[in-house]
């Protein structure tokens, strides 16, 4: 029998530790600028990067005006951070171009900027500006699988099962928890271990 989300999420908050990137909360450019340097990158080092970053760059104004190479500076050692860099600098002058300088809040517009992905979209729905989304990544993915509410090869297809079968009044705080758990339990083993001690599955 699958668990009931109340069950789980009761748990996962008992459990729940911060994830770095949270702090960055109900700040759309902070947040948006954190989560496109978090691909593929640890959140500690990206958050010791950003912090880096925000003390120097406070705004779209003030990125757009850096070039690709200044940027690439402060953003280093993040992943890919030249790749990272020439979106940022793209990013930043179709916002101050096309939005008025302020972050988009719609999904379309969130991934027609450049470097911008669903998974991204989506965190910066829910945490900036607490518009219901389900952003899966890869602890998303094997916790609900691990769970039995789906069964999925792709982080894309967990979500699209994920929206049909979960309350949206959990949206918000889904990817949150059960980052925190996927975290803290990062191995099948440990996961399927803790799980099981929950009675969870």
């Amino acid at each position: 029998m699958k668990p009931s989300p109340v069950r789980v999420f009761a748990v996962f908050k008992r459990h729940y530790q911060l994830i770095p990137l949270e702090v960055y909360g109900s700040d759309p450019y902070k947040t948006l600028v954190s989560t496109l340097l978090s691909s593929r990158t640890r959140d500690e080092t990206t958050f010791t990067v950003c912090e880096h970053l925000f003390k120097k760059v406070k705004n779209f104004h003030q990125l757009g005006q850096l070039g690709e190479l200044e940027i690439s500076n402060l953003i280093y050692p993040v992943g890919f951070y030249k790749t990272k860099a020439k979106h940022l600098k793209k990013l930043a002058e179709k916002i101050l171009n096309d939005f008025e300088e302020k972050v988009p809040d719609t999904l379309d517009s969130l991934v027609s900027l450049p470097g911008v992905g669903r998974k991204t979209a989506n965190i910066v729905l829910a945490r900036a500006f607490r518009i219901p989304a389900i952003v899966v990544d890869t602890h998303v993915h094997r916790i609900a699988n691990a769970l039995g509410w789906v069964y999925t090869k792709t982080p894309d297809q967990t979500e699209r099962e994920l929206t049909k079968i979960l309350p949206k009044k959990y949206w918000l705080s889904a990817n949150k928890l059960m980052v925190s758990i996927g975290r803290q339990y990062r191995s099948k083993r440990q996961l399927e271990k803790f799980l099981k001690s929950q009675k969870l599955i």
